[in-house]
Protein backbone atom coordinates (compact mmCIF):
# COMPACT_ATOMS: atom_id res chain seq x y z
CA UNK A 1 0.00 0.00 0.00
CA UNK A 2 0.78 3.56 -0.89
CA UNK A 3 2.75 5.78 2.09
CA UNK A 4 1.16 9.32 1.89
CA UNK A 5 2.27 10.39 5.67
CA UNK A 6 4.73 12.18 4.26
CA UNK A 7 2.02 14.76 2.88
CA UNK A 8 0.72 16.68 6.02
CA UNK A 9 -2.11 17.03 3.97
CA UNK A 10 -3.07 13.70 4.55
CA UNK A 11 -3.29 14.38 9.00
CA UNK A 12 -6.18 16.94 7.71
CA UNK A 13 -7.70 14.62 4.97
CA UNK A 14 -6.80 11.09 5.42
CA UNK A 15 -6.87 8.74 2.49
CA UNK A 16 -9.30 5.80 2.72
CA UNK A 17 -8.05 5.08 -1.08
CA UNK A 18 -4.30 5.83 -0.96
CA UNK A 19 -3.41 4.08 -4.05
CA UNK A 20 -5.92 6.69 -5.49
CA UNK A 21 -5.72 10.12 -7.04
CA UNK A 22 -6.64 12.08 -3.77
CA UNK A 23 -8.28 15.67 -4.75
CA UNK A 24 -8.89 18.62 -2.34
CA UNK A 25 -11.35 21.13 -3.92
CA UNK A 26 -14.83 22.78 -3.87
CA UNK A 27 -17.71 23.03 -6.50
CA UNK A 28 -16.40 26.62 -7.74
CA UNK A 29 -15.88 26.90 -11.59
CA UNK A 30 -11.99 26.20 -10.53
CA UNK A 31 -12.59 23.68 -8.44
CA UNK A 32 -14.82 21.38 -10.59
CA UNK A 33 -12.50 21.41 -13.95
CA UNK A 34 -10.37 18.89 -11.77
CA UNK A 35 -13.58 16.79 -10.97
CA UNK A 36 -15.01 17.10 -14.78
CA UNK A 37 -11.55 15.82 -15.80
CA UNK A 38 -11.10 13.44 -13.53
CA UNK A 39 -14.93 11.96 -14.31
CA UNK A 40 -14.41 12.45 -18.15
CA UNK A 41 -11.02 10.50 -18.49
CA UNK A 42 -11.90 7.67 -15.81
CA UNK A 43 -9.05 7.66 -13.63
CA UNK A 44 -10.12 6.78 -9.94
CA UNK A 45 -9.73 9.67 -7.49
CA UNK A 46 -10.86 10.56 -3.94
CA UNK A 47 -12.38 13.81 -3.10
CA UNK A 48 -11.56 15.69 -0.27
CA UNK A 49 -14.17 18.89 0.54
CA UNK A 50 -12.14 22.32 1.00
CA UNK A 51 -14.33 24.10 3.05
CA UNK A 52 -13.99 28.14 2.73
CA UNK A 53 -16.73 28.45 5.55
CA UNK A 54 -13.72 26.84 7.79
CA UNK A 55 -11.15 28.51 6.02
CA UNK A 56 -9.98 25.14 4.86
CA UNK A 57 -8.20 27.20 2.39
CA UNK A 58 -5.53 28.62 5.04
CA UNK A 59 -4.69 25.48 7.24
CA UNK A 60 -1.33 24.68 7.22
CA UNK A 61 -2.00 21.34 5.89
CA UNK A 62 -3.36 22.47 2.60
CA UNK A 63 -0.96 25.20 1.99
CA UNK A 64 1.87 22.44 2.49
CA UNK A 65 0.29 20.99 -0.98
CA UNK A 66 -0.85 24.04 -2.81
CA UNK A 67 1.47 27.29 -1.80
CA UNK A 68 -1.20 29.96 -3.28
CA UNK A 69 -3.66 28.21 -1.07
CA UNK A 70 -6.20 28.03 -4.23
CA UNK A 71 -8.10 25.23 -5.29
CA UNK A 72 -8.10 22.77 -6.85
CA UNK A 73 -4.92 20.38 -5.99
CA UNK A 74 -4.24 16.73 -6.27
CA UNK A 75 -1.59 14.17 -4.85
CA UNK A 76 -1.18 11.44 -7.64
CA UNK A 77 0.10 8.43 -5.53
CA UNK A 78 1.78 7.06 -8.85
CA UNK A 79 3.64 10.62 -10.43
CA UNK A 80 6.29 10.25 -13.08
CA UNK A 81 8.45 7.28 -12.60
CA UNK A 82 5.73 6.14 -9.83
CA UNK A 83 6.78 8.64 -7.16
CA UNK A 84 3.89 10.99 -5.86
CA UNK A 85 3.46 14.01 -7.09
CA UNK A 86 1.69 17.34 -5.54
CA UNK A 87 0.06 19.66 -8.07
CA UNK A 88 -1.84 22.72 -7.70
CA UNK A 89 -3.44 25.32 -10.25
CA UNK A 90 -6.54 24.11 -12.45
CA UNK A 91 -4.65 24.34 -15.48
CA UNK A 92 -1.43 22.86 -14.75
CA UNK A 93 -4.10 19.66 -12.90
CA UNK A 94 -5.65 19.43 -16.24
CA UNK A 95 -2.90 18.96 -18.61
CA UNK A 96 -1.20 16.65 -16.35
CA UNK A 97 -4.22 14.51 -16.11
CA UNK A 98 -4.66 14.33 -19.81
CA UNK A 99 -0.57 13.79 -19.97
CA UNK A 100 -1.23 11.12 -17.82
CA UNK A 101 -4.24 9.54 -19.35
CA UNK A 102 -3.49 10.12 -22.89
CA UNK A 103 -7.20 11.83 -23.50
CA UNK A 104 -8.40 14.92 -23.68
CA UNK A 105 -5.16 16.97 -25.40
CA UNK A 106 -3.24 16.01 -28.23
CA UNK A 107 0.14 14.85 -28.23
CA UNK A 108 0.71 15.76 -31.78
CA UNK A 109 2.09 19.44 -31.50
CA UNK A 110 0.14 21.91 -33.65
CA UNK A 111 -3.41 20.50 -31.90
CA UNK A 112 -1.65 20.55 -27.95
CA UNK A 113 -0.67 24.24 -28.75
CA UNK A 114 -3.75 25.24 -29.81
CA UNK A 115 -5.57 23.68 -26.93
CA UNK A 116 -3.16 24.51 -24.37
CA UNK A 117 -3.62 28.00 -26.17
CA UNK A 118 -7.65 28.12 -25.76
CA UNK A 119 -6.57 26.95 -22.33
CA UNK A 120 -4.13 29.53 -21.13
CA UNK A 121 -7.36 32.35 -22.66
CA UNK A 122 -9.63 30.99 -19.92
CA UNK A 123 -7.33 31.15 -17.55
CA UNK A 124 -5.74 34.88 -18.05
CA UNK A 125 -9.22 36.10 -19.57
CA UNK A 126 -12.16 34.60 -18.79
CA UNK A 127 -12.00 33.12 -15.75
CA UNK A 128 -10.35 36.64 -14.14
CA UNK A 129 -12.33 39.11 -15.86
CA UNK A 130 -15.75 36.64 -15.19
CA UNK A 131 -14.60 36.40 -11.50
CA UNK A 132 -14.25 40.71 -11.26
CA UNK A 133 -18.39 40.37 -12.47
CA UNK A 134 -19.29 38.27 -9.93
CA UNK A 135 -17.70 40.05 -6.86
CA UNK A 136 -18.99 43.59 -8.33
CA UNK A 137 -22.66 42.29 -9.29
CA UNK A 138 -23.14 39.96 -6.83
CA UNK A 139 -20.96 40.45 -3.82
CA UNK A 140 -19.28 43.40 -1.60
CA UNK A 141 -19.06 45.41 -4.61
CA UNK A 142 -22.44 45.97 -5.00
CA UNK A 143 -21.91 48.40 -2.53
CA UNK A 144 -19.69 50.41 -4.24
CA UNK A 145 -21.46 53.92 -5.86
CA UNK A 146 -18.42 54.32 -8.63
CA UNK A 147 -20.02 52.04 -11.14
CA UNK A 148 -16.95 52.25 -13.81
CA UNK A 149 -14.96 49.28 -12.08
CA UNK A 150 -18.42 46.68 -12.72
CA UNK A 151 -18.73 48.68 -16.47
CA UNK A 152 -15.32 47.78 -17.60
CA UNK A 153 -15.19 44.17 -16.54
CA UNK A 154 -18.73 43.60 -17.60
CA UNK A 155 -17.20 45.11 -21.10
CA UNK A 156 -13.95 43.03 -21.21
CA UNK A 157 -16.36 40.31 -20.66
CA UNK A 158 -18.64 40.82 -23.20
CA UNK A 159 -15.50 41.31 -25.53
CA UNK A 160 -14.10 37.75 -24.12
CA UNK A 161 -17.16 36.35 -25.07
CA UNK A 162 -17.65 37.72 -28.48
CA UNK A 163 -13.86 35.90 -28.98
CA UNK A 164 -15.20 32.45 -27.81
CA UNK A 165 -18.60 32.84 -30.12
CA UNK A 166 -16.92 33.73 -33.08
CA UNK A 167 -14.22 30.34 -32.11
CA UNK A 168 -17.26 28.65 -31.83
CA UNK A 169 -18.84 29.43 -35.20
CA UNK A 170 -19.90 26.20 -37.19
CA UNK A 171 -17.91 24.35 -34.12
CA UNK A 172 -18.66 21.54 -31.67
CA UNK A 173 -16.10 22.63 -29.52
CA UNK A 174 -13.26 25.00 -28.67
CA UNK A 175 -10.89 22.59 -30.92
CA UNK A 176 -13.53 22.10 -33.79
CA UNK A 177 -14.91 17.97 -33.19
CA UNK A 178 -12.46 17.28 -30.59
CA UNK A 179 -13.72 17.70 -26.95
CA UNK A 180 -10.33 18.75 -24.84
CA UNK A 181 -9.40 20.21 -22.03
CA UNK A 182 -9.88 23.61 -23.62
CA UNK A 183 -13.81 23.28 -22.98
CA UNK A 184 -13.45 21.91 -19.60
CA UNK A 185 -11.74 25.06 -18.14
CA UNK A 186 -13.90 27.38 -20.33
CA UNK A 187 -17.46 26.54 -19.70
CA UNK A 188 -17.67 25.72 -15.87
CA UNK A 189 -17.11 29.86 -16.14
CA UNK A 190 -19.97 30.50 -18.47
CA UNK A 191 -22.32 28.54 -16.23
CA UNK A 192 -21.20 30.47 -13.22
CA UNK A 193 -21.06 33.86 -15.41
CA UNK A 194 -24.89 33.49 -15.98
CA UNK A 195 -25.97 31.08 -12.97
CA UNK A 196 -24.12 31.75 -9.67
CA UNK A 197 -23.02 35.39 -10.37
CA UNK A 198 -27.01 36.25 -12.23
CA UNK A 199 -24.94 38.15 -14.80
CA UNK A 200 -26.25 37.09 -18.05
CA UNK A 201 -28.55 40.15 -19.02
CA UNK A 202 -25.60 42.24 -17.55
CA UNK A 203 -23.12 40.38 -20.47
CA UNK A 204 -25.83 39.82 -22.73
CA UNK A 205 -25.28 36.44 -23.07
CA UNK A 206 -28.66 35.54 -25.62
CA UNK A 207 -26.07 37.44 -28.55
CA UNK A 208 -23.59 34.96 -28.28
CA UNK A 209 -25.31 31.97 -29.84
CA UNK A 210 -22.56 30.07 -30.12
CA UNK A 211 -21.27 29.96 -26.71
CA UNK A 212 -25.03 28.78 -25.42
CA UNK A 213 -25.46 26.51 -27.95
CA UNK A 214 -21.82 25.01 -26.61
CA UNK A 215 -22.84 25.19 -23.37
CA UNK A 216 -25.96 23.30 -23.34
CA UNK A 217 -23.95 20.59 -24.56
CA UNK A 218 -21.23 20.66 -22.25
CA UNK A 219 -23.84 20.26 -19.92
CA UNK A 220 -25.24 17.32 -20.91
CA UNK A 221 -22.30 15.32 -20.97
CA UNK A 222 -22.65 12.76 -17.69
CA UNK A 223 -19.20 12.96 -16.72
CA UNK A 224 -20.24 17.01 -16.42
CA UNK A 225 -23.02 16.39 -14.84
CA UNK A 226 -21.06 14.27 -12.06
CA UNK A 227 -18.48 16.03 -11.72
CA UNK A 228 -20.20 19.15 -11.14
CA UNK A 229 -21.09 17.93 -7.96
CA UNK A 230 -18.01 16.36 -6.56
CA UNK A 231 -17.36 17.24 -3.70
CA UNK A 232 -20.17 16.93 -2.12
Amino acid sequence: MTDLSAFPITQKWPAQYPEWIQLYSLPTPNGVKASIMLEEIGLPYEPHRVSFETNDQLSPAFISLSANNKIPAILDPHGPGDQPLALFESGAILIYLADKSGQLLAQESVARYETIQWLMFQMGGIGPMFGQVGFFNKFAGKEYEDKRPLGRYVDESKRLLKVLDTRLQGQDWIMGERYTIADIATFPWVRNLIGFYDAGDLVGINDFKNVTRVLERFLARPAVMRGLEIPK
